[in-house]
């Protein structure tokens, strides 16, 4: 019997405004797997992985989370579904009158637990992540890269299963790129599933060298595996 995928999309199809985005999109993944998700701009990127974390319930088609169909979960069922799936947004949206440790902390009053009881796991995530010395800091006081890595942070709060992340070294150097990238293979050695949207060809190639990552392409409304040219 084949293993279930974590998120599973069968001929998925949706549009916006009367125009087809992406068309019969059909995608396992599988528990443990590193995928990055590439495409031109505007291809559907952002689209395609609100769909995997049900913030968007596509035009036609299927999608599974855990092996359940995401058309037949309530609003509980759905948010509870969430909490196994760390998202890592393009823009970054932070409290910014909150300090770094309580946004990171977030989630869990989201889901009704008390943070002061998870402040031995928060400091661990700060230093994880190398922000313990910015736990007081707002968000408007961090660089770019301590953004990122903080929402990192928030991401994996849940100890999620699966963590998806948009475009997550956008906006930042080179050697914050890596160290973003050397976070999210630590999380995928844990058994974490793993997709990553990008533009950029040399994370994926740096990826590359580390884990085995597969390559998703979109490009005229359908997902293709990349091939051996990156």
């Amino acid at each position: 019997m084949a293993e279930r995928g974590v998120i599973e999309l069968d001929n998925v199809s949706h549009s916006y405004g009367g125009g087809e985005l992406l068309s019969n999109i059909s995608l396992t993944l599988a528990p443990g797997a590193f995928h990055f998700l590439t495409g031109p701009s505007g291809a559907g990127k952002t689209t395609f992985l609100k769909i995997c974390y049900a913030e968007l319930v596509p035009t036609a088609g299927a999608v599974r989370l855990f092996g359940a169909d995401v058309r037949g979960m309530d609003r509980d069922q759905i948010a509870r579904t969430r909490r196994r799936i760390g998202v890592v947004h393009q823009d970054c949206r932070f409290l910014d009158h909150l300090p770094v440790i309580d946004n990171i902390a977030l989630p869990l009053l989201t889901a009704g637990q008390d943070p002061d009881d998870e402040r031995n796991n928060i400091d661990e995530l700060l230093g994880w992540v190398g922000l313990r010395a910015r736990a007081d800091a707002l968000p408007p006081e961090l660089s770019g890269g301590e953004r990122q890595r903080a929402a990192l942070a928030r991401a994996v709060i849940m100890a999620p299963d699966v963590i998806l992340a948009d475009e997550p070294t956008g906006n930042i150097d080179w050697e914050m790129s890596l160290r973003i990238l050397q976070l999210l293979v630590e999380l995928n050695r844990m058994g974490k599933t793993i997709l990553i949207a990008t533009h950029d060809l040399n994370l994926i190639r740096a990826a590359k060298a580390q884990v085995a990552a597969r390559v998703l392409r979109i490009k005229d409304r359908q997902l293709n595996l990349a091939g051996a040219d990156l």
